[in-house]
């Protein structure tokens, strides 16, 4: 029998107890070491993740650190910033672990030098940048999402256009990097092909997600606060208008007794200007309500710039979408009326001192036969054109005012409104081709009556017209005519803008836009006056006179109108223009409410 002895010798604690099948100790140990190796390589991860880290190799310094300092990312009145890693290198530790691995053939670039200069930088840059974009494409811009939210944003705080686009960017499954490009670096979206960036930035259904009532409330408030503003603001100007309307009174009493003393075979300095006073005499204008008209300078912005994504942000809304341009820009016009005068791309020849926008009000009313229309806006004094011997554009006429009603099957037509007529190639324009050109292309010159400019005109009177630029191609397609019995059969099917023009004398023209600029003898009977610092235009036009040009005005019918006008003399594209406008016969959910007199 055998028998324990007390010098039996015991095993230490942390061999005595098992856990797992192994040691405590041994398994303490390894708890420690885990520890030790977790936290090293975790110290090591973040310290990759750092600013200083990152433009630790000149080329990271040199050329994209440079473009970052001073962004909104960088610095902003709220304090928080955002390093390289915030927007580059994921939160969550699986996608980290991905980025980093996909990063360290980054580390190969680096050392064969394949970006070690400002030339191969370049070289690279867009393939570079194509890469991240795609990343960020496929991640429903993940990193962006880590400080923006859709569900964060308030409508309050935001611009017209901005809550626009991100309302329809949740609907249709828009993401952050479709618009959001060149925010941190230089922006080389231009360098991209169309092609590409229509595939990259197209909507996925996949990212669409349903609008957070937050937002929905928010967007109520700031509508309904805009409303009562522009309500106010409508009663201010109302009452202004009254008082120099007063003044205008008196100036037509005085006028009409001078026209008088005139038919006497008496002299008058101050004759009245103006033709034809008593259109619209028969109309009580205190008795039809005005509605508020805000034209903005557009420079050279045609109708190729507002499709092109490479320039006008909201082209994919406008194009894709079915966005109205007022859709977006009705609420800022101020803004950038001013920023186009001003000069830039937009605008390469400014004119000192002329006015981004133009405030104006409109009446209409009809009396079952006639549209009358009324325009008043305020006189802004002489800024001279330094490109123009003398100052003046068009000597003959202080100002011109014109408005076209939108025909049927126009492309975009309801969404841009006059916009449609507006080319790249027209007068004044960046592709606007000169005289010898014009000359030598024969019988389309002919055709056009083509006399070293080329006028207004529709696409659908082209056979092409270049809206992308692709190859160093020009803009628009003056020459691309289509044979004379389209452009006839248009004409028959109302696909036209009916163009009525007023001038500074009274005299006015009706015509019609399609292949060009088309003056008819369609009916319109018109005065313009300047008294008390106002002008005054009023024309009349039949509602529906049957002729080719002119789009009939009928009863439960909305039309898109569009309104211009040059003063201080301008000509061609130095004008201002409205924006889409709806009008119709008795309907006061339209802009312009023509009412029955």
């Amino acid at each position: 029998m055998t028998q324990s002895t007390d010098t039996e010798e015991k095993k230490p604690i942390w061999r005595r107890y098992m856990l797992w099948g192994a040691p405590i100790g041994v398994l303490f140990v390894a708890f420690i070491a885990g520890i030790i190796f977790w936290g090293g390589f975790n110290t090591a991860m973040e310290a990759t993740n750092t600013e200083k880290f990152c433009v630790s190799c000149h080329e990271m310094r040199d050329y994209i650190y440079t473009e970052y300092k001073g962004t909104i990312h960088d610095v902003n009145r709220s304090g928080v910033g955002a390093v390289c890693s915030d927007c580059h290198v994921p939160k969550d530790w699986t996608h980290k672990i991905i980025r980093k691995i996909q990063a360290s053939k980054e580390l190969y670039g680096k050392l064969v030098g394949s970006i070690s200069t400002p030339e191969k930088f370049e070289a690279k840059r867009i393939h570079l940048a194509m890469n991240e974009w795609e990343r960020m494409k496929k991640t429903d811009s993940r990193e962006c999402r880590n400080c923006h939210d859709f569900e964060s944003m308030m409508p309050e705080f935001q611009k017209p256009r901005a809550r626009q686009q991100h309302l329809n960017a949740m609907e249709v499954g828009q993401t952050c990097i479709d618009c959001h490009k060149g925010i941190a670096h230089s922006n080389i979206r231009d360098r991209a092909p169309e092609e590409y960036l229509e595939e990259l930035e197209a909507p996925n259904p996949k990212f669409a997600r349903p609008i957070p009532p937050e937002y929905l409330e928010s967007l109520a408030r700031i509508e309904a606060k805009e409303a009562a503003d522009a309500e106010a603001e409508k009663a201010a100007r109302k009452a202004q208008q009254e008082a120099v309307q007063a003044q205008i009174a008196a100036a037509v009493e005085s006028a009409v007794a001078e026209e008088r003393a005139k038919a006497n075979g008496e002299s008058s300095e101050a004759a009245a200007s103006g033709g034809g006073s008593d259109v619209g005499a028969n109309i009580d204008w205190n008795a039809v309500a005005s509605a508020e008209l805000k034209l903005f300078y557009p420079g050279q912005a045609s109708f190729e710039w507002v499709q092109n994504g490479k320039f006008h942000g909201g082209a994919r809304p406008l194009t894709k979408g079915g966005d109205k341009c007022s859709t977006c820009h009705a609420k800022e016009l101020d803004a950038i009326g001013s920023k186009i005068v001003a000069g830039g791309d937009l605008e390469p020849t400014p004119i000192p001192g002329k006015r981004g926008v133009i405030d104006a009000t409109v009446q209409a009313a009809h009396d079952g036969e006639n549209l009358y229309v009324r325009l008043q806006w305020a006189d802004a004094g002489h800024n001279p054109a330094p490109f123009v011997d003398g100052g003046k554009m068009d000597p003959d006429n202080q100002v011109k005012v014109a408005m076209m009603i939108t025909g049927t099957g126009i492309e975009l037509g309801d969404q841009v409104g006059c916009w449609a007529s507006c080319h790249a190639d027209n007068t004044y324009m960046p592709f606007a081709p000169d005289a010898e050109t014009i000359a030598a292309s024969g019988d389309v010159a002919a055709r056009l009556n083509a006399e070293g400019s080329i006028t207004k005109y529709l696409s659908e009177s082209r056979t092409e017209v270049e809206v992308k630029g692709r190859r160093g191609k020009a803009l628009g397609g003056w020459d691309k005519l289509k044979p004379e019995e389209e452009i006839a059969q248009y004409l028959e099917d109302g696909t036209l803008l009916d163009l009525m023009r007023v001038f500074a004398d009274g005299s006015a023209t009706n015509g019609y836009l399609l292949d060009r600029r088309v003056v008819n003898d369609g009916e319109i009977e018109a005065s313009a006056s300047l008294s008390g610092g106002m002008w005054t235009v009023v024309f009349k036009r039949p509602l529906n006179s049957g002729a080719p040009g002119d789009v009939p005005l009928e009863s439960g019918k909305t039309y898109t109108v569009g309104f211009a006008i040059h003063d201080d003399y301008a000509a061609a594209r130095f004008h201002h223009v409205t924006l889409d406008t709806s009008l119709a016969l008795d309907d006061d959910s339209a802009i312009i409410n023509v009412v029955k007199q």
